[in-house]
């Protein structure tokens, strides 16, 4: 069995020895480079460009400016194609700008034989601006007169809601009490350690290939031809192995310019690979929210309403856009489905870096809202915190307030009573005093989460999974799936083997997903790809086993009703002792008897039609120190309900690394933008605040196990939920330690400094 054990990673061995080969490993003789030219203001027009000089030195293969890409418009965005035309992502890209809508926006583009030559040629382009005002936050863009950053948008992407559970003013009135505040939260970074980078070349005069690190071969292959006004099937991505992404890689960032610049200069290969400081502005970053709140509670401890009112800042472009809005909302309704719930979302242009998927899509953001707000209601009635969520919670038999969808597995009440033990929390809460002074003060935190598996209803959930019989009988599996360093390819090995009965070691997984051969999946991101590829896997490991027990049943004479397979033997049924052929001997019948059989084979594609919420939670004791405003986090637990188990140690891994970066965005990350100009001030690892090993603490994991029916393999969501609730966990313990509640992020020394000094600390 190789379910719910941690098997060694199938890419273990490649990568720790640097043998895995990533994009910029794969060398093409006479490959050229390339290299944009990027604007030094927010937001304008480009006058005039000259690049006469540029392209008169040795070397320079050619630049193109903003007038010879084509006019055609285009998302970016990595989500499935809708045959619905009111859902289509918002097409606001070219490949090359003229009107200038961040600092960094992309004009032009050189080509060179090497990069000294790229670097020189792009001091010698130049560029007379028409200048504007740059619209910097929210509030500015949605200011009377302010102007459009695209043209008749009034600098709204999207807006939309839900209601449930009655009348959000009604619950408010009669309950005991009402509170309400505002909540924001910074623009960060991705940080992934691999850099965007991508090459194309023609492999004759029709195709395109496309060699990326993307999270989203198949939906890239889409967007490439739509963008060149070419037929999808005449694009070919190739994703090799991926050095992490976070989301940042589910848009299509570089792929259509190598595709252009290919198509432009004879099909030879060409190579963006951005650095550092182009990745932090030129391609994406979280959301900044602004969230103000209202919730109504009785005494007895029942949360009646909560009521959020946000507005998120994409930035420039769309991107993903009102997405990530809509989506935060509807995955905060499944954490407390019993109370009254209204959710209201614009999201808005503006003159910074535009902003897209990051991990957990918009549920950071408004749950650091709504669990700071759950935390001032439980204060607000004398009742002790844990005991308030678990008063309100989702449990068992829940249901979405929206959908009418049952939750089958839910072990939240689980996950805070485990984590509640763990942290000592009673023990600690009753050895302290009611009231601290003193420069150094500890404080309990909690925080709860929920988030989906997947993104259906909304879009199309999708997977593909192909496994062959070798000669040998080992098995050889190809998936759409994307491996991205999260561990995919080895948990499809696992159940593989799990299902067709065949050891673990003899599964050999394709990674390197290649749009021309791979099956189709739209992609790694929403956590969805071990909980959408689990029935894909299982029913095709399913069908493939049944086509060997029956060929086996016409080599050996018995029926394959009668034949199991265990540990790569064909075995009696009744009797799993009794070894009845090799498998072995199976497959080399299937494949050479001159009568009988043939290559044995299973091909499924398989639409996930549900979607399985996870939930969890974060427990954290922290120290503050006052003179210094700094937080030093004692212990922390983050305890999760992700159903079944799949490889404990990866999934330990996943939590370990959601949770570091969860406290990196609470106390930690933010990219600064100057407010008058626009510039960004940060777009480096030197100035760009991530802690360090030393900087994270021991990290606590522990899971409830559910069984989810819905999956292949009883497992849901884990990749992006251990992010979310660290934030306000923190957030909580430093009002638990101080009495104030620090209702912003990142909550940095300056902005503690900021806090204490208005509550007279100082």
């Amino acid at each position: 069995m190789a379910i719910g054990k941690s098997v060694k990673r199938v890419d273990a061995v490649a990568k720790v020895t640097g043998r895995a080969r990533y994009t910029d490993d794969f060398y093409m003789p006479g490959t050229l480079v390339a290299k944009y030219l990027r604007s030094t203001i927010a937001h304008g027009r480009v006058k005039k460009i000259d690049t006469r000089k540029a392209e008169q030195l040795p070397g320079v293969e050619a630049v193109f400016t903003y007038e010879d890409v084509p006019e055609t418009k285009f998302a970016t965005a990595g989500h499935p194609y809708s045959l619905d035309p009111a859902h289509k992502d918002v097409e606001d890209r070219r490949l090359l700008t003229q009107h200038v809508r961040y600092w960094g926006d992309e004009i032009a583009i050189v080509v060179a034989d090497n990069k000294l030559v790229l670097q020189e040629a792009l001091k010698h382009i130049k560029i007379e601006y028409e200048t504007y005002e740059p619209l910097v936050s929210p509030q500015a863009s949605l200011a009377k007169n302010a102007r459009q950053i695209h043209a008749g948008s009034n600098n709204v992407i999207g807006e939309s809601g839900y209601k449930v559970g009655g009348r959000i003013e009604e619950a408010i009135t009669n309950a005991d009490i009402a509170l309400q505040n505002r909540y924001r939260t910074q623009m960060c970074q991705h940080c992934h350690i691999e850099n965007h980078i991508a090459y194309a070349y023609m492999d004759d005069l029709e195709h395109i290939v496309v060699v990326s690190s993307t999270q989203i071969p198949h939906i890239a292959r889409r967007i490439v031809g739509e963008a060149l006004g070419l037929p999808w099937g005449r694009i070919r991505i190739v994703k090799p192995y991926i050095g992490g992404g976070f989301g940042a890689k589910q848009d299509v960032i570089l792929e259509p310019m190598v595709a252009f610049l290919t198509l432009k200069l004879d099909g030879r290969p060409i190579k963006i690979d951005l650095s550092r400081e182009e990745c932090m502005i030129g391609t994406r970053t979280r959301h900044p929210f602004d969230v103000k709140m209202r919730a109504a509670v009785n005494k007895d401890g029942v949360l009646v309403a909560l009521e959020m009112d946000a507005v998120a800042n994409t930035g420039a472009y769309a991107s993903h856009g009102h997405s990530v809005a809509g989506a935060a909302g509807a995955k905060t309704r499944l954490l407390y489905p019993r109370a009254a719930m209204h959710y209201h979302a614009r999201t808005v242009y503006t003159n910074t870096p535009a902003a897209g998927a990051m991990r957990a899509y918009g549920a950071p953001q408004v749950i650091f809202a709504v669990e700071c707000m759950i935390e001032e209601a439980a204060r607000k009635i004398g009742m002790d915190p844990v005991a308030f969520r678990m008063k309100n919670v989702a449990r068992q038999g829940d249901a979405d307030p929206l959908s009418g969808e049952r939750f089958e597995s839910c072990g939240l009440i689980e996950c805070l009573q485990q984590g509640k033990d763990l942290i000592r929390w009673d023990e600690k809460r009753a050895a302290r005093p009611k009231k601290q002074t003193g420069p150094l003060r500890r404080g309990l935190g909690v925080a709860c989460f929920s988030y989906a598996s997947g993104t259906y209803p909304a879009c199309l959930e999708i997977a593909g999974a192909r496994i062959i019989l070798n000669q040998d009988a080992s098995l050889h599996i190809q998936v759409g799936a994307t491996e991205i360093g999260q561990g995919l390819d080895t948990i499809v090995a696992q159940m593989a083997a799990e299902t067709v009965g065949v050891p673990f070691a003899d599964v050999h997984v394709v990674s390197t997903q290649d749009t021309d051969v791979a099956p189709f999946d739209t992609g790694a991101y929403a956590s969805r790809q071990a909980y959408v590829a689990s029935n894909a896997v299982f029913r095709a490991a399913r069908e493939l086993k049944a086509k060997i027990l029956e060929h086996a049943g016409r080599v050996t004479g018995i029926l394959g009703g009668e034949l199991d397979i265990l540990n790569g033997a064909i075995v009696d049924r009744k009797d799993l002792s009794r070894k009845v052929i090799s498998l072995k001997e199976v497959a080399l019948d299937a494949y050479y008897d001159k009568q009988r059989g043939g290559q044995l084979t299973a091909d499924v594609s398989h639409k996930t039609c549900t979607n399985a919420p996870t939930f969890g939670c974060t427990f954290v004791e922290i120290e503050v120190d006052i003179p210094l405003c700094k937080v030093d986090i004692k212990e922390i637990y983050n305890v999760h309900d992700s159903g079944v188990i799949l490889h404990p140690v990866m999934a330990k891994g996943q939590v370990h690394g959601g949770v570091a970066m969860g406290i990196a965005a609470g106390l930690y990350e933010e990219m600064k933008i100057d407010a008058e100009t626009g510039k960004i001030y940060n777009n480096n690892f030197l100035d760009y605040k991530i802690p360090t090993a030393v900087d994270v603490p021991d990290i606590g994991c522990e899971f409830v196990e559910t069984y989810e029916p819905s999956s292949g393999y009883g497992n849901k969501a884990l990749g992006e939920p251990p992010i979310i609730s660290p934030p306000p966990a923190i957030r909580n313990a430093i009002y638990d330690a101080t009495g104030i509640a620090i209702n912003e992020l990142p909550m940095t020394p300056h902005t503690l400094f900021k806090y204490f000094k208005e509550a007279g600390l100082f």
